[in-house]
């Protein structure tokens, strides 16, 4: 599971990918409309990515995201004090303990693009008339829509010859 939390101008929005063996990939996301730290929305993002695995009754997991100090802090390898990161903290350690296996493993951004961009989408889309929006469905396109769907001309003239 990857997992990524984003903030900017216009919002907050968390993001989490669920990517089977098999290769199939689910995908959920979420506008937060709360005041939270940077730190708080990857908590958001990693607890809504677990939320998702247990209701997906995966029982063994790898957690994978781009908060270095979500990471160590789960592992138990760096300590905090402040008391809204701890009370997140707890949740993570309460989540845990619904999984068999499960760990938690820190990449670069750069390899956690999917769920960034997940987040990012969320928080920049203004919805506020409603709390879900349908399913964004992503392609993946190995040639051109206009190649696919050009006929040869019989005239032998090019397609622009009468544009003026």
């Amino acid at each position: 599971m990857l997992f990524d939390g984003a903030a900017n101008f216009k919002g907050v929005g968390i993001g989490a990918v669920m990517v089977l063996e098999i290769g199939q990939h689910y995908v959920t996301s979420a506008k937060l409309i709360f005041s939270c730290t940077n730190n708080m929305v990857e908590y958001e993002a990693c607890i809504l990515g677990l939320n998702m695995a247990i209701d997906m009754n995966i029982r063994e997991l790898l957690v994978i995201g781009d908060s270095n100090i979500l990471v160590h802090q789960v592992q138990g390898e760096w300590e905090t004090k402040n008391s809204k990161i701890l009370s997140y903290l707890h949740h993570v350690h309460e989540l845990r303990k619904r999984f068999t296996k499960i760990e938690f493993r820190h990449v670069p951004r750069i390899q956690n693009e999917f769920a960034d961009a997940l987040a990012t989408l969320s928080s920049m889309i203004q919805h506020p008339d409603k709390n879900f929006i349908d399913s964004i469905l992503v392609r993946i396109y190995n040639q051109s829509v206009y190649c696919a769907h050009v006929e040869e001309e019989t005239d032998g003239r090019p397609w622009f010859h009468d544009i003026k």
